[in-house]
């Protein structure tokens, strides 16, 4: 019964603090010197940033 509880607590809160901005970008990064190149397979947009760190906002392009 109490891990019945905790599951649902747990989606609940997954679902209260998550990005909202970014739950669907899915980001794949391409490393290339001190920076990365990151591409988002589900809308395309890329961008350029630090190693490890995806992009923290959707930069879905206007026409997507």
């Amino acid at each position: 019964m109490f891990i019945v509880v905790g599951l649902i607590i747990a989606f609940v809160l997954v679902a209260v603090f998550s990005n909202r901005a970014t739950r669907q970008c899915r980001w794949r990064e391409y490393k290339s010197g001190a920076d990365s190149h990151w591409h988002c397979v589900h809308c395309g947009a890329e961008t350029t940033g630090a190693q490890g760190t995806p992009p923290k906002r959707c930069l879905r392009p206007d026409d997507a």
